[in-house]
């Protein structure tokens, strides 16, 4: 059991349900801010639970494809907004089946890049015991947004994690693919690359999306496992470790440090998409 989630004096904001209708630019925003305030320590350590609806967050690389704009607009006509984050990374659908979770700790506690996502693993397999020895990390080819921390089961990857550090916070976030098919979300994403694409080579290397390599956990387990019943899981575990969990939203100071961030992002996000 890694000893930070289990020793850490955890403060739990739930955005499962109240983020649905806003931008994930928001809570990009919001993990900015919370790595401030943890990393200065005007916060306990947070994890934050959060859901989009029908968004496709696009990567640096990804604003970079020669038609770029023919691609976004396939996302738009299949119903998804794209936006650009600030971070590194590949296109990521979020949708109400996807469940996005952040470990936000401060730097106090040394944590190489590697081990901050074993942090994450580690999470995961609490979260489902009923799988937790076939969950590997590795990753998988054909995925979109592939990453050495790929989580899969039987090959077929549910999860991607990645990790931002700034003013001395360390957020550590992973999108789940709890309902639905992770193949069609897959193959939105193969269509956006092929739109932005059209057959041209790039320097970099896109993905070469396989749909089959994606699933959900509903898929995987073969349980009518949901979206909020695994953040409630998440809420009991954290309950289990911390006894009186800290649910406590952010109050109005750390508003207006909020705000600072979210403008931040809102103009990065308007300049990429204006280039």
């Amino acid at each position: 059991m890694n000893e930070i989630l289990k020793q850490t004096k955890w403060r739990f904001i739930d955005q499962s349900i109240s983020a649905n209708k806003r931008s994930p630019l928001e809570s990009f925003a919001m993990d900015d801010t919370l790595c401030h305030l943890v990393g200065q320590h005007m916060s306990d350590a947070t994890i934050r639970t959060w859901v989009h609806d029908d968004s496709v967050v696009l990567g640096i690389q990804d604003h970079r494809l020669p038609h770029i704009e023919e691609g976004m607009q396939t996302l738009i006509l299949h119903g998804h907004e794209p936006i650009v984050r600030n971070s590194g990374g590949l296109a990521v659908v979020l949708d109400g089946g996807v469940l996005n979770i952040s470990i936000v700790i401060g730097e106090d506690k040394p944590l190489s890049i590697n081990n901050a996502f074993e942090m994450m693993v580690e999470l995961i397999r609490q979260l489902f015991p009923e799988v937790a020895t076939k969950i590997e990390a590795y990753e998988i080819v054909g995925s979109y947004c592939p990453g050495s921390y790929d989580l899969s089961i039987d090959g077929k990857k549910f999860a991607g994690i990645s990790q931002r550090r700034m003013k001395n916070g360390i957020a550590v976030q992973i999108y789940l693919c709890v309902e639905g098919s992770g193949s069609e979300r897959a193959e939105l994403i193969k269509q956006f690359y092929g739109a932005g694409l059209k057959g041209e080579e790039t320097k970099f290397q896109y993905p070469d999306i396989k749909p089959d390599v994606m699933a959900s956990l509903q898929q995987l387990t073969g349980q009518d496992i949901t979206v909020s019943q695994v953040n409630e899981r998440l809420r009991k575990l954290l309950d289990q470790w911390n006894g009186q969990l800290n649910e406590k939203p952010l109050q109005q100071s750390e508003m207006e440090l909020y705000e600072y961030y979210l403008q931040r992002v809102l103009k990065r996000n308007e300049s990429m998409l204006n280039k």
